[in-house]
């Protein structure tokens, strides 16, 4: 049975009371299932909050939205990998196409996070997509091959079976607009290929990120190359969540 992963991007939102109280419903309104891993992502302020909160399922995981490479200096507002570890989290997103494409963070950067955040012992997970002018040139396969060669850069095949994919198409993220389950698998497909070619010899868990809701998140992971997906807005609310994530 391959591992479904159903990741919560709760982005600007829910501060550390509001993150304890929505651990509280989910932890009342679901039961660990087999091959399902649950994967939060709360602002920094309330890593430790929502870590406290959930812990005892081991089928949950917390993590940071994103993390500097340098362990400590002097990087006003930035949170480094020390930081949110002691804060409870064990992974982080790197590359959120926010990161990418609000903060200017460059192919380079997503690299240095990913090693560093191995180094630790925490799992990275890599954000990838196109842009709609990128969809609309044909330049799909080739942006998010960049974007996961640049990630991915120099790792050894135990570093890169450590690392979780989630290909986000920039023009499907709070738009609405997802791209179809057929033409998500057809991506996550050209990345299973490139991560072959890099030296990853078992099978990588891929998700899909981009207005996913309780309306189509069943055909998403019904396609056998979607492992799961990375939600916003449709995972901050605890009881829709809850639900969702069970379908």
């Amino acid at each position: 049975m391959r591992t479904l992963v159903y990741a919560a991007n709760w982005k600007m939102h829910l501060p550390p009371g509001d993150a304890r109280a929505f651990a509280a419903t989910f932890l009342a309104r679901t039961r660990p299932q087999e091959g399902r891993t649950y994967w939060f992502f709360p602002s920094a302020v309330s890593i430790e909050a929502a870590s406290n909160a959930l812990k005892g399922r081991p089928d949950i995981r917390v993590g940071a939205q994103n993390v500097h490479w340098e362990p400590k200096g002097a990087f006003t507002g930035a949170t480094s990998i020390p930081l949110a570890k002691g804060a409870g989290a064990t992974g982080a997103l790197v590359g959120h196409s926010e990161r990418r494409h609000v903060f200017g963070e460059t192919d380079a950067e997503t690299g240095r996070k990913v090693r560093a955040l191995l180094e630790a012992g925490l799992t990275p997970m890599l954000c990838v997509g196109e842009k709609l002018s990128e969809r609309e040139a044909q330049q799909t396969e080739s942006v998010v091959t960049r974007q996961l060669r640049a990630g991915l850069e120099n790792l050894s095949p135990a570093d890169l079976a450590r690392v979780l994919i989630a290909y986000e198409p920039v023009w499907a993220i709070g738009t609405g607009k997802n791209a179809t389950p057929e033409d998500a698998a057809e991506v996550h497909r050209a990345i299973r290929g490139v991560l072959a070619k890099l030296g990853l010899g078992v099978r990588a868990s891929v998700l899909y990120g981009g207005s996913v809701n309780k309306g189509n998140v069943h055909a998403l992971v019904a396609q056998d190359e979607i492992d799961g997906v990375l939600v916003g807005g449709a995972s901050l609310d605890p009881e829709g969540w809850s639900e969702l994530v069970q379908l």
